[in-house]
Order: structure tokens, then C-alpha cells, then sequence
């Protein structure tokens, strides 16, 4: 099938390569020439693992004409960001694409909807806008919610073998048609409403949250009995109720998704009446974790004006430059407010978090690790190399050379 794939971040740019290297005839459309430039070359934009090498495998037509992009396609796929500064999701960009799309339709075409919004948001916003030129869904054209479920780092595998594919369908052939987009992936088909498709997306990013947030309280309960969570974790995770993945306790989570989503789902249920208390709970816990780290760095060192602090790990996880939201943000911040100089070292996001904290001092490890005391917020694999030997160190991501250290207190165990 010809398809246009509408915004070229992560989920865009996944979509467009996994859907090509199924034989799918693709076009890219966003309003960032230079991304679009680095595409055409066959060059990946996003530093994401492996995308390059698909690129060029696999190589997609671009534009930052949507009029172009609509024109020869037969489905089109709203991936534009929704990532807003409240507890809501910012839904321009998807209401000013949508509002722009209707009048390019061409009749028989499908619309799917992979951008993440709370569930109602396709009917009560995205479907006006699209029928706004006179033409109707259902009749001229379709509709469908795709949700995507791909994790930085891993975003073009996680596109080329899904564990599942959600589609929520306005009407049946437009079902029918993206499922049969989808007939070269090797897995199960979901096929339900707009409303379930969309809080499918949600609840799920709810709940590893809540995975996250779980642990993170086991294992604050452990480290008071003087027990490692680990070990506790390892044992549940061999109960298939529970499994191993998101059971590793530490400083919380952050990222492009799960706050964000977590946040909207607790917000859209307010407006509903639904006081949602667990996923409060879960969402507090999360913004208490990396207190810990501070409040523990104090029982050892009870003064911190003047002192110099080493923070090694700035990304909300490894092998990623995204510091979005990331729990380094809050344990600088609030370095910086008892009075502390940071020294901050990470092998990838030094230049994003340098947007976010201009002032603090960025250099290699070995700089950071000279310091009054270390923090280990993130758990990349270049760490496990280091010479921690006569530092006080706080880990938070159970770096297990980091035992060395003169002084070593691990967050949660």
C-alpha cells in the first residue's frame, strides 16, 4: 500500500521504516527540514539503535509538503508529539494536522491515529476536525487508533516485532484495511473501539509505572530491614503473574512517556469524577525517590553548601540522549538549592541536559568521580568500569562495582 506517515520523531520515523521494510510504498512528512534532510541521506536524526543501517535498507520518500504526503497515500499516520508541560496532553500539533488533512483525503483513505491522547480525544476532537471540508467518516473516509508502544532505545525493534497491535476502529472496513496493512507482523491483532484502543496506550504506560513505583517501595522497606530488593525481585519475577521486566528498584522513572501518560490518565479521570488514588500514589512515589538519594547523601554528608557532588548519569535511562524528564533533573536541582557544586558526567546526554542546567560543571567520569561524594543516577555499562575505590558513593541504579567504594550506600538495598 502507498502510506504517509505524518511527523518524523520516534514513533514516525519507526513507523515509516518498519512499514517499508514490509514493501509498503512510504512517505515522511515533517516541518523539520533539516531531520527530513538527514532522512533523505539515509542518516537517522534520533541516534536510535540500528536506524541508520534500516534507512538504508529500507529508504522512505520525505517531504514538508502535507499536501504531497496525503495526496498518493491511501493510510495516513498521525505520529505528531503530544508531550505537553501540564498534566495534559498538548494537542495542537494533532488538532492543526487533522483540521489540515480533511480537505486532502482522498475518498476511501484511512486516517489512524497513532499519537497518544486519552481515551475520547479521536471522537471529540480528531473527527471534527477531519470532517470540517463537509466530507464524513464512515463514508468518504476512515478511522482508526493505533496506538504505539516503543521505548527509546528501542524503537525500531520494538516497531519491526511488536508483541501486539491495537487497533480501535470507527467502522469496521477501516479495521479491516489497517489489519491487513499489518498482515507481514508476527503477532496477535486486537481489533476494539476508538475509546478502548485509546485507553489501551494509557493504562498500560499506568501500569508499568506502577510496576516501577512497587518495587521502588519494596525495596525502600527492604533497605530498612537490610535487605537486598534484588534478590527479593529476582525470586518474583519467576511467578509468570509477575515476571523480571520493570522490577528493578531505584530512583524511579522518567522519560517521553510514562510520566506523561500517567499524569493525562489521572487528570482525564478526574474530569470524569473518578479520584484514581492508586495512580496517585504511584506518581508520588515516583517524585519522592530521588529525594532519598539527597536525604541519604546527608546522613553522610549532613552540610552540603559548598561541597562538590558528582552526578554520573543525566539520560532518564541508558544508551539515550533523552533527558526528558528525567530523575537526574530533580537530584541536581536540588544539589543546587542546598548550596552544592555539580560535576556531572554522561556518555551521551551531556549536550541535552546542558539546555536544562548551563552552569554546572559537565566532564568525563573520572571528573566527576573527583568529588566530595557520587551519585549514580543512571545505569549505563560504562560505569561498571569505574575506580570508586575511596569515594562516598550513593548508587541508584545498583552498579555493582560501585561497592568499593569507601562509603557506599545503595538507594533501595
Amino acid at each position: 500500500m502507498r502510506i504517509s506517515v505524518i511527523g518524523a520523531g520516534y514513533v514516525g520515523l519507526a513507523t515509516a521504516t518498519s512499514m517499508a521494510s514490509k514493501g509498503h510504498e512510504v512517505i515522511l512528512h515533517d516541518v523539520d527540514e533539516q531531520r527530513l534532510s538527514a532522512i533523505e541521506k539515509g542518516q537517522d536524526p534520533l541516534d536510535e539503535p540500528g536506524m541508520a543501517e534500516a534507512l538504508a535498507a529500507y529508504p522512505v520518500a520525505v517531504t514538508n509538503n502535507l499536501s504531497e504526503a496525503i495526496a498518493n497515500a491511501e493510510v495516513h499516520f498521525i505520529c505528531v508529539g503530544t508531550a505537553g508541560a501540564s498534566w495534559h496532553y498538548d494537542l495542537k500539533s494533532v488538532e492543526l494536522v487533522a483540521a489540515a488533512m480533511g480537505r486532502l483525503l482522498s475518498p476511501g483513505s484511512t486516517v489512524v491515529i497513532k499519537s497518544t491522547v486519552v481515551p475520547g480525544t479521536t471522537e471529540t476532537v480528531i473527527m471534527p476536525l477531519l470532517q470540517l471540508s463537509g466530507k464524513k467518516v464512515g463514508t468518504d473516509f476512515g478511522v482508526c487508533v493505533n496506538p504505539e508502544f516503543l521505548g527509546v532505545g528501542t524503537a525500531l525493534r520494538n516497531a519491526l516485532h511488536p508483541d501486539r497491535i491495537i487497533i480501535g476502529q470507527w467502522d469496521e472496513r477501516s479495521g479491516d484495511k489497517l489489519a491487513a496493512l499489518y498482515r507481514g507482523f508476527n503477532c496477535p491483532i486486537l481489533k476494539m473501539d476508538l475509546k478502548s484502543a485509546e485507553m489501551v496506550k494509557c493504562a498500560s504506560n499506568s501500569f508499568l509505572a506502577a510496576k516501577i513505583s512497587f518495587i521502588n517501595e519494596i525495596g525502600n522497606i527492604c533497605k530498612a530491614f537490610g535487605i537486598d530488593v534484588y534478590e527479593v525481585a529476582s525470586a518474583m519475577g519467576h511467578d509468570p503473574r509477575i515476571g523480571h521486566k520493570f522490577l528493578n528498584a531505584g530512583t524511579g522513572f522518567g522519560g517521553s512517556c510514562l510520566p506523561k501518560d500517567l499524569r493525562a490518565l489521572i487528570a482525564s479521570s478526574r474530569r470524569v469524577g473518578y479520584e484514581p488514588e492508586i495512580l496517585e500514589h504511584v506518581l508520588t512515589l515516583n517524585e519522592e525517590q530521588p529525594r532519598r538519594m539527597i536525604k541519604l547523601l546527608k546522613s553522610h554528608i549532613p552540610d552540603l553548601n559548598g561541597k562538590v557532588i558528582g552526578v554520573l548519569g543525566l539520560a532518564f535511562k541508558p544508551n539515550t540522549t533523552d533527558v526528558r524528564e528525567s530523575v537526574a533533573v530533580s537530584i541536581v536541582a536540588a544539589l543546587l538549592k542546598e548550596g552544592a557544586r555539580v560535576r556531572a558526567h554522561d556518555p551521551g546526554a551531556m549536550a541535552s541536559f546542558q539546555k536544562l542546567f548551563a552552569d554546572i560543571e559537565y566532564g568525563t567520569a573520572a571528573h566527576a568521580l573527583d568529588s566530595d561524594a557520587v551519585l549514580i543516577v543512571t545505569e549505563w555499562d560504562e560505569f561498571e568500569q569505574l575506580d570508586y575505590c575511596g569515594k562516598i558513593v550513593i548508587d541508584g541504579r545498583r552498579v555493582m562495582k560501585a561497592r568499593e567504594a569507601l562509603v557506599y550506600e545503595g538507594l533501595c538495598w
